[in-house]
């Protein structure tokens, strides 16, 4: 426990789907859920409009549009996310070097470290300023804790939501805690808060009340000692700053459970890609290559092979991917798919395994075919072309080889997908996004960050002039002016 509130803890509010509505000016305002949309989807974030009605992370999305029918349902877009929390981690780490990332929206400063507060009066205005620059920067707000140790700042955070700054004053933590449920505090959970319940504890003062021996005898030496300690508001825990990732991974639940053995290895091909374009995103490479597989019945299996030194060529993980796909058996279903790359390294080596493999395709096309052809057994990595992410591939129970047609008869193309939530561009409405789709048809609405509410239009799901597009800033260098013709 530190004697001032040098200990920061920022808690984005609401935040994937604060992005949402701050770049989607329609939604402002409005109940937004974001998560998975489909019959298995479990909702990520619901914005406080949505949480009126009951909606909260980690709940069915099956369950949420039940409680809230007319709220805006989107699927997550990461990189986005990933953009703006690399601009307030930005921000974070020029007040300390001690910043402590718990996730995308989350972390802990040291604000002594940094040399930018050493009492009440400096931490709070440091804590202001954050969240004027955040405001500044991302055009979202974030909720700022402040006390001498990380739990209570974090429990701050969270009192101060949404969009506040608390900070607890050291020697008034014992009284703030006293009356929190015991579930405020870390490590206690649905289980161990129902046990407690049942001894007749359910406030942070009773838990300290009961005394330390008492929590050793209900919940054992190492859960009770710590727990107690906390109900006192004793956490000497420090900032840590951020560790190196160990691994990079990329996964996908199906909505029907796949059985098509062609469709399964398309959507691992599909997700090595990902996979890859995350790994340099990171500026990563790396030397394991892992499969995951959750079947039918909800068994997952894991099947890894090391390569001889690091890489971030898709062509080598599609290959290794495929070769694990191998020794898996996907009779029944499969339900989920992932590919990750672990034994992270900020450098490549050149494989010899890829080199050989395509002097082998070389080979082949010289002998039987053309090297094009040859060359197109894998994903070109552009696969997810129309679809924004999704999963991408032939219809379920359509792997049956081309030369089954009639010959010469082209193979049909396959409809393009468009998830509600994408981004997407026209040749001549400009940037948008797909509001629902469906029947042959998807409706767009034109919008952009700082515009006024845009104009819904509908097309066909193949017209040519509109094709998916990155997310725009939600701050600056967006494009001015009038969104499409009216």
């Amino acid at each position: 426990m530190r004697a001032a509130p040098t200990i920061l803890h920022l808690d984005m509010d609401a935040f994937y789907a604060s992005v949402e509505q701050a770049s989607k000016p329609s939604l402002r305002g409005k109940a937004v859920i974001v998560g998975g949309l489909g019959p298995r989807g479990v909702v990520a974030t619901a914005s406080y409009e949505a949480r009126r009605f009951g909606v909260h992370s980690a709940m069915p999305t099956a369950q949420a549009r039940r409680l809230c029918p007319n709220g805006a349902y989107l699927i997550p877009r990461f990189s986005l996310y990933r953009q703006v929390s690399d601009v307030v981690m930005a921000l974070l780490r020029e007040l300390s070097p001690l910043v402590e990332p718990l996730s995308l929206d989350e972390a802990f400063v040291d604000l002594e470290a940094g040399g930018v507060a050493f009492d009440s009066r400096t931490a709070r205005s440091t804590g202001e300023r954050l969240r004027a620059d955040i405001r500044a920067a991302t055009g979202l707000s974030g909720s700022v804790g402040l006390a001498g140790s990380k739990m209570l700042a974090k429990v701050a955070s969270e009192e101060a939501k949404p969009a506040g700054l608390l900070l607890i004053e050291p020697g008034t933590e014992r009284e703030l805690l006293a009356p929190m449920s015991v579930r405020t505090l870390p490590g206690v959970g649905p289980a161990t808060g129902e046990h407690l319940r049942r001894a007749g504890i359910t406030t942070v003062g009773e838990l300290a009340e009961a005394g330390e021996d008492e929590l050793v005898r209900m919940l054992g030496r190492a859960h009770g000692v710590g727990l107690y300690r906390m109900a006192l508001g004793l956490d000497d825990r420090p900032v840590v700053a951020e560790r190196d990732a160990k691994s990079v991974s990329v996964e996908d639940t199906f909505d029907v459970d796949l059985h098509d053995r062609v469709r399964v290895r398309n959507e691992v091909q599909r997700l090595a890609d990902r996979c890859v374009q995350r790994l340099r995103g990171s500026g990563h490479s790396g030397r394991t290559i892992v499969l995951k597989v959750r079947r039918y019945d909800f068994s997952t299996l894991t099947r890894s092979e090391t390569l001889r030194g690091p890489t971030d060529d898709p062509a080598v993980v599609r290959e290794a991917a495929a070769r694990l796909l191998e020794g898996v058996d996907t009779t029944g279903g499969v339900r989920l798919l992932g590919v990750g790359v672990t034994g992270l390294a900020d450098y490549t080596q050149e494989d010899l395994f890829a080199q050989s493999a395509a002097a082998e395709r070389d080979g082949a096309g010289g002998a039987g075919g053309t090297g094009e052809e040859a060359g197109t057994a894998a994903p070109d990595g552009n696969g997810e072309s129309g679809a924004a992410g999704g999963p991408v591939g032939a219809s379920e129970g359509s792997g049956a080889p081309a030369a089954d047609g009639p010959p010469g008869e082209p193979e049909p193309a396959p409809e393009r997908r468009w998830p509600a939530g994408s981004d997407v561009r026209h040749a001549v409405y400009g940037p948008g996004w797909v509001q629902g789709s469906g029947v042959g048809r998807v409706t767009v609405r034109f919008e952009q960050p700082g515009s006024e509410p845009g104009r819904v239009r509908t097309f066909r799901v193949d017209d040519p002039e509109l094709d998916p597009s990155d997310p725009l800033p939600l701050v600056g260098d967006g494009e001015s002016g009038a969104v499409g013709p009216a």
